[in-house]
């Protein structure tokens, strides 16, 4: 596609030579530091412009490149618009031509696709007839009140000027005073009046790039008659960092300033020690470490010279820059049980020391993935779930600690109720329906999440009675200063973009994996075998990596929950694939008693069946596997490769199955599994089957492969 493609041709007098047709290329690869090929010189008139950034030019990887004629910068010509952007996929095939009309002069360009800084150059055009190889001629004049010996009296003012014959025209006309090396533009005359001998050199450069031969003008000027016999007043400061002995690190830094009621401040000199007097320009950086002297003194135009005055100080080397980010530590105090959970609540000390000798400027801590906060004292936390506490710090040198963490679970006990909360909530922004409004999901002063306080999953007979429910809950929390105002607007806007309560928006089902690669991206694989997002919005099991493990959804937890979801068997042959949903078990890194992270959701939760093979494993579809039984005629079997509806509804500790919309297995979580011998670790009714937790789906090998679509769940 072609962006913003215009040429304009600037104003212009006197007769020009038709110029032939001219078409000027630019080509474009996988390099975004240089442009493949580009022109360096063109003449005046219409031209094609061609840029082509394809295959063809050595682009592999299809980034796109632009090609842009800068109009802004005073030093080149502005007076033609371009801005050609190409790819390979583009519908040109990365090739693309624009028309223009070029002036004499120098036209900038660049690609301006951040992080392509480096693709640019500078085209030169000329008039008609052939390039502009003879550089500027240029003379200097000087205006004054000369004396009888030539001399200039109080000033003298310097006038440059230039012309081209080349054909390209004067581009700009530069000076320098004395011997210095700093050539600066000249866009005035140049007033001279210190008094003494001066030179001016000068040179041109026309828009070909020709630059003239380095001229000079040399002059005196001298002071007007005057009776001034007072010689100016001067003082000098000395400014730097300073240590507590008045002692200055690293450098000190000399400033002087001279004043002259009379004929006025002619020039300032200084010396360093004993050595050579030299003319005051800007204030004197001292680095040697020692004790230093530094002189100065004025003369004025009369010719009266200040008497010397000095400045005496120390400059002592730096201490050793503080580059080690404070230790910092954790613990976590309270009362616990059998399987180490805190009763009732958790504390959290943070502590830090600095060893680079700046001294610790202060602590911050993150609770359960919310915003950094600063640290004044123990963290109490006494909201029953998972936890994790991370925290940094910070010395006064400015530098930081990596963050550090500290996980654990608080249950509910030790005379602390469990928060009543509408609905359970853990995510770590609150989002409201689908819409994420970027606000922390912070624990509000009632214990419970934000994100549980709005009610998005209830049954909302309007849109605009959730609307003001939202208000309400908002108003309380930002009175209560849990949220800011910008935070506030941040998650009513988010509410309304919902939809919810509106009919047909929301049934209060929130979807963990709608077919994009984002919601694919919300789940996370442990154990081995693998799965994969399909075009077609699908995810399948078993397809590359052999092995057993799970993909699981570690988002949040659930309690009381309804869970839908698609699956098809997919196994190749004709045999029958094996998989299974998990659902109820706790957070897979925090149990290193088992030998696999996969196998927490098999030993603390329960796996609800996925297999149609009529031979093989007694546990078919439905089954609450290792528990509870069912067989293939009550699963109703679905021919092979057609998609079922899997429902599957928990409440407190009652599971019911549906498969396509008929119950298949209701199963009271009341005994123990049903090996024989029992499994080692077989948890049974002790406490360990959780009444929440995470979802996740099973992969047995490469032949069990079964794809799942359209996973949604609704708390109840």
């Amino acid at each position: 596609m072609v962006l913003g493609l215009q040429s304009t041709a600037g104003a212009r007098t006197g007769p020009r030579q038709p110029a032939a047709a001219q078409v000027l290329t630019w080509t474009a690869g996988d390099d975004i530091t240089a442009y493949g090929s580009a022109p360096t010189t063109a003449v005046a008139g219409q031209a094609t412009i061609v840029f082509e950034n394809s295959a063809a030019t050595g682009n592999t990887t299809g980034m796109p490149h632009t090609v842009t004629f800068a109009t802004t910068d005073p030093e080149f010509n502005g007076d033609v618009q371009l801005n050609i952007l190409a790819n390979p996929a583009d519908d040109q095939g990365g090739r693309h031509t624009a028309e223009v009309t070029l002036t004499p002069g120098r036209y900038f360009y660049h690609c301006t696709i951040p992080g392509h800084g480096q693709m640019r150059g500078i085209l030169v055009v000329t008039e008609p007839g052939g390039a502009d190889t003879t550089a500027p001629e240029t003379s200097a004049e000087v205006h004054g009140t000369p004396n009888a010996q030539g001399q200039y009296v109080g000033s003298a003012t310097v006038v440059l000027t230039a012309s081209d014959d080349g054909g390209s025209g004067v581009d700009r006309i530069e000076y320098a005073v004395g011997d210095a090396d700093v050539w600066q533009p000249y866009t005035a005359p140049v007033l001279v009046d210190q008094v003494g001998d001066h030179t001016i050199r000068y040179r041109a450069t026309d828009r070909a790039g020709q630059v003239s031969a380095v001229k000079s003008v040399t002059f005196t000027v001298v002071a007007p008659p005057s009776d001034d016999t007072t010689p100016p007043q001067t003082s000098a400061t000395v400014s730097g960092a300073r240590d507590a002995d008045g002692a200055y690190l690293d450098m000190a830094t000399v400033t002087v300033s001279a004043s002259d009621t009379g004929s006025g401040v002619n020039s300032v000199e200084y010396a360093v020690g004993s050595g050579d007097w030299q003319a005051y320009t800007g204030p004197v950086m001292v680095h040697q470490v020692g004790t230093h002297t530094v002189r100065y003194r004025a003369t004025d135009r009369a010719g009266n010279v200040s008497a010397e005055r000095s400045v005496t100080f120390t400059v002592v080397a730096p201490p050793a820059q503080d580059t080690t980010p404070p230790v910092t530590g954790a613990t976590v105090t309270g009362t616990r049980n059998s399987d180490g959970a805190y009763l009732g609540g958790a504390q959290v000390t943070v502590s830090a020391a600095d060893e680079g000798g700046s001294g610790v400027a202060g602590i911050a801590y993150s609770l359960d993935g919310g915003p950094y906060l600063a640290y004044g004292g123990p963290v109490f936390v006494d909201r029953a779930g998972r936890h994790t506490v991370a925290y940094r710090a910070s010395d006064r040198a400015g530098n930081t600690s990596a963050s550090a963490a500290v996980s654990f679970t608080v249950v509910a006990g030790g005379g602390v109720p469990a928060p009543n909360c509408p609905e359970f909530d853990e995510r770590l922004t609150v989002i409201v329906g689908t819409v994420d409004s970027g606000v922390p999901n912070r624990v509000t002063n009632d214990r419970c999440r934000i994100n549980e306080l709005i009610e998005d999953e209830k049954e909302w007979t309007s849109h605009a009675l959730f609307l003001k429910h939202v208000r309400t809950v908002l108003d309380r929390l930002f009175r209560e200063g849990v949220v800011d105002a910008r935070e506030s607007d941040a998650i009513r806007a988010a509410a309304g973009e919902s939809g919810i309560g509106r009919p047909g928006q929301h049934d209060g089902y929130r979807a963990l994996f709608d077919g994009s690669a984002d919601s694919f991206a919300d789940w996370q694989h442990v154990g081995g075998g693998s799965f994969a997002l399909n075009p077609d919005g699908t995810m399948t099991s078993g397809t590359t990596t052999e092995g057993l493990g799970m993909l699981w959804f570690p988002q949040r937890r659930y309690g009381d929950f309804s869970l839908r979801l698609q699956w098809r068997d997919d196994a190749p042959g004709t045999g029958n694939a094996n998989s299974g949903v998990f659902v109820r078990f706790p957070w897979v890194h925090d149990h290193p008693e088992e030998p696999r992270p996969e196998w927490v959701a098999i030993t603390y939760g329960h796996e609800i069946q996925v297999l149609d093979r009529p031979d093989g494993d007694l546990y078919k579809t439905g089954s609450v596997y290792g528990f509870d039984r069912v067989g293939l005629a009550g699963a109703g079997v679905a021919q092979k490769g057609t998609w079922n509806d899997y429902e599957i509804r928990v409440v407190d500790q009652h599971y019911s199955i549906y498969r396509n919309g008929v119950l298949i297995n209701a199963f009271d979580n009341i005994g123990g599994q049903e090996f024989t011998p029992p499994r080692a670790g077989d948890p049974g009714t002790d406490g360990r089957r959780f009444a929440s937790g995470y979802l996740g789906l099973q992969v047995h090998s490469t032949t069990d492969v079964v794809s799942y679509r359209d996973i949604r769940v609704k708390e109840l």
